[in-house]
């Protein structure tokens, strides 16, 4: 069976890769990064490169194994579209993907630049959701770039949410997600910001998931927006 996952939008994770570079202002306190310094010094095999992109091509089928129909985050500790990862390998994931129908794949990632140049080159079954993460307002372009892809479900992470993301484009846009940062060093998330979000996508009938509120100490903090939990979930039959 598949670990659990405490990301509430999710219920487990799959890393085929692990490891990434820091692209952009999202990246400046990640959270993968920590948590595989950490499983280094631990000793954990599948780190002993920390945080290095590496390829385990041993996890790759992995997902044909799970009966249990899940909720699959892919690559939580690494970015599927990093430069570093070959389209062949990309294309073995995704066609793992097409063939455990029984599963929900959701893949985020910041080089949308790329997951728009490969789009074509990759099988787009319905049970996989594609995301792009827009942490700030000058990443809004990699929506654009989102729509391009033939993906059943397309959804927006903005978490971190670090600074007023207005007017996002939602057409064509199933799920938006927001969440402020966490951890060591977290930058505070403004509740307008997260407001004039949820509006949007409210008017535009978009699915809402507020996520967390964040900070050094996430968990006080909860993630009630004015009193209520926003746990909307996209329509998509992925």
């Amino acid at each position: 069976m598949p670990g659990r996952s405490h990301i509430e939008w999710t219920e487990c994770t799959w890393n085929p890769v692990t490891g990434c570079t820091k692209t952009s202002l999202g990246c400046q306190n990640c959270y993968a990064a920590r948590m595989a310094r950490r499983l280094k010094a631990m000793g954990h095999a599948r780190y002993s490169n920390g945080f290095a992109v590496t390829l385990h091509e041993d996890v790759v089928e992995l997902p044909l194994r799970w009966k249990k129909p899940q909720t699959v985050f892919v690559n939580s500790m690494s970015d599927l579209f990093h430069p570093q990862v070959p389209l062949d390998f990309i294309r073995r994931v995704f066609e793992v993907m097409a063939a455990a129908q029984q599963h929900r794949f959701q893949i985020l990632t910041k080089r949308a630049a790329r997951l728009a140049a490969v789009a074509s080159k990759l099988e787009w079954p319905p049970n996989v959701w594609m995301g792009v993460t827009v942490e700030a307002a000058a990443y809004v372009s990699r929506v654009e770039q989102l729509l391009e892809v033939p993906a059943a479900v397309r959804f927006l992470s903005l978490e971190p949410l670090l600074d007023a993301v207005e007017d996002l484009p939602l057409a064509g846009i199933d799920w938006v997600i927001v969440g402020g940062e966490s951890g060591p060093g977290a930058r505070l998330m403004q509740p307008g910001w997260v407001r004039r979000i949820r509006d949007e996508c409210l008017a535009a009938e978009v699915a809402f998931f507020f996520k967390q509120w964040g900070g050094v100490r996430r968990t006080e903090a909860g993630r009630h927006l004015d009193g209520r939990l926003w746990s909307q979930m996209p329509a998509g039959n992925g």
